[in-house]
């Protein structure tokens, strides 16, 4: 059973915007995705119905809030198939998530000589965080590469991995190439030699299921944004053995126990890593978020959005002096492109002037662009409520710029 994007347009006012008097075509899901009415009307009842800070009070608002809260987390466990509710951190987002883990696994495991692994196609969140901590302890970086078609070359991580490697960071799916790697090979070559492996899940969580524990990575992170959910939280997964042994992230609120001038005793997990006032309304909105894309079914998304790569793929194709950043066999649902010799700003700007919205630029992933000998990429990623009729306007909108820059 599939499902009818139609069917679920009507869910996300946003989409009937005009823009310069055409319909909007919301081509950068990657970037972030659109909400439906139900997580906008969740986020409005919290703050309407039961708004109070959580954890510690004692009275009715705040009882109901932190109920909500922690089944909230339970659903983000679920949505994993983490062992345990223990073992979800409510973060603002991957970013924040990634540093998490730098600060700390780097003040517990990281002294000078020892290494990172990170993929040559990480989006700079996953790179600058471990460059602070190479500026902070010294620690190395080494990079598995790509090739001409955007594909990992696992091969080489063998021989990347050393007696001073202690940890690998590698996305799961490249937000600019789309390539889906084979994290789950890599977490087992990582642990034959008793690495960690930290999963960046910013561009995989929307598009498929993801199971942590079929997966075995220790570290696995994602953003509400990108899933239907609010700005501003996200989720990071850590196997409880791991987070137990790194120290916390911030101080201050609820990641303490005690506190005395002499001495502060930490707080239990997931508290020890949530510092102050949590996003209790954007961790049940991004619940409801969650809701929304399991009742529509994460098999279902997946097929739906390869449909959408295949003939977008196949439509871009037709148009004359189209190149392709990205041509892995095993793709997630965008395509990056250049047209000829225009600057994908240029033609991100004519397609806005025809209601299309795709990405223009590096996508925070300037190493790749530098891989290819590139400056940026036009960048049209897909959503649940896109449709085959919104490619064809796409491929019409590149095909009326190119013949315009011909001329």
């Amino acid at each position: 059973m599939g499902f009818n994007p139609e069917d679920i347009r009507a869910d996300f006012p946003i989409l009937q915007t005009k823009v310069y008097g055409k319909p909007l075509v919301y081509l950068d899901n990657a970037a972030t995705t659109q909400k439906p009415k139900s997580v906008v009307d969740t986020i409005c009842g919290n703050y309407y119905a039961q708004n109070a800070n959580i954890h510690r009070g004692v009275h009715f608002l705040s009882q109901r809030a932190t109920e909500a809260h922690e089944e909230a987390r339970k659903t983000v466990q679920k949505f994993l198939n983490a062992k345990s509710a223990r073992e979800v951190i409510f973060t603002r987002g991957t970013t924040e998530a990634v540093n998490l883990v730098a600060s700390s696994f780097g003040k517990a495991f990281c002294k000078e000589g020892d290494e990172i692994v990170v993929s040559q196609m990480e989006h700079h969140s996953n790179i600058v965080p471990w460059q602070i901590l190479q500026s902070d302890r010294g620690v190395s970086l080494k990079v598995i590469p790509f090739d001409e078609k955007g594909v990992l070359q696992v091969d080489k991580l063998n021989d990347l991995l050393t007696e001073r490697t202690k940890l690998v960071a590698v996305a799961h799916v490249s937000n600019t190439l789309g390539t889906v790697n084979p994290v789950k090979e890599i977490v087992r070559m990582a642990h034959e030699r008793g690495i960690p492996v930290l999963v960046d899940g910013a561009q995989s969580v929307p598009h498929m299921k993801v199971d942590v524990q079929d997966i075995d990575a220790d570290f696995y992170v994602f953003s509400g944004h990108k899933i239907y959910g609010p700005t501003g939280i996200g989720a990071l997964y850590g196997k409880e053995e791991w987070l137990d042994k790194l120290p916390p992230y911030q101080g201050g609120g609820e990641m303490i126990k005690n506190v005395s001038f002499e001495k502060t005793t930490f707080n239990e997990l997931p508290f020890k890593f949530e510092a102050g006032t949590p996003d209790y309304i954007g961790s049940t909105a991004l619940a409801e978020a969650i809701r929304y894309v399991e009742a529509i079914g994460m098999d279902n998304i997946a097929r739906h959005e390869q449909a959408l790569l295949k003939y977008a793929t196949e439509k871009l194709s037709q148009i004359e002096n189209i190149r392709f950043i990205g041509e892995a066999e095993n793709k997630s649902g965008l395509v990056s492109f250049l047209v000829g010799d225009i600057h994908p700003y240029d033609l991100g700007a004519i397609l806005d002037k025809l209601g299309i919205a795709v990405r223009t630029g590096h996508h925070c992933a300037e190493p790749v662009m530098k891989a290819f000998g590139i400056e940026g990429t036009v960048r049209a990623s897909f959503g649940i409520y896109n449709t085959l009729e919104e490619i064809d306007i796409l491929a019409a909108g590149v095909e009326r710029a190119a013949r315009m820059f011909r001329r």
